[in-house]
């Protein structure tokens, strides 16, 4: 038998100038992690034969969905809020660490910047606001 649990998942959020997020509870609802593109290609010649090709595809994205009213999302509105209005050399300089000791995996990303600003909507009750960020280094070990 295996057990999974979400607290025993630790991640933290980094920017240089912003400071850092630990994402521990804080109204974090989900973290998914995705690679950008396919690892293998297939050519096939006139006759039929196949050629594979291996490829390094290093980047990829994650998605952080955490409540409308947590510290999380606050955090993450003052860290986009900030890479949008500073210098072009403060964009990518986020990085996340993740790790599941019971899983035995930890997750690294690099290189890290905000697609867009978190969507979000106002109903009669609250809601997971969905916050993607675009990693030039996404690794898994």
């Amino acid at each position: 038998m295996t057990t999974y649990s979400f607290e025993d998942f630790a991640c933290t959020f980094r920017h240089p100038a912003v400071g850092q997020m630990v994402l521990q509870g804080a109204g974090v609802g989900s973290i998914s992690f995705a690679q950008a593109g396919d690892v293998t290609a297939h050519d096939r010649g006139a006759d039929g034969e196949v050629m594979v090709s291996k490829m390094k595809i290093p980047d990829g994205s994650f998605v952080i969905s955490v409540q409308q009213t947590s510290e999380a999302h606050k955090w993450f509105t003052r860290y986009y809020n900030y890479v949008v209005a500073a210098d072009a050399s403060q964009w990518a300089t986020a990085s996340l660490t993740g790790t599941s000791p019971v899983m035995g995996v930890t997750h690294t990303a690099t290189g890290v910047s905000p697609q867009k600003r978190g969507d979000k909507g106002y109903e009669a009750s609250g809601k997971q606001v969905s916050w993607t960020f675009m990693a030039a280094k996404l690794t898994e070990v």
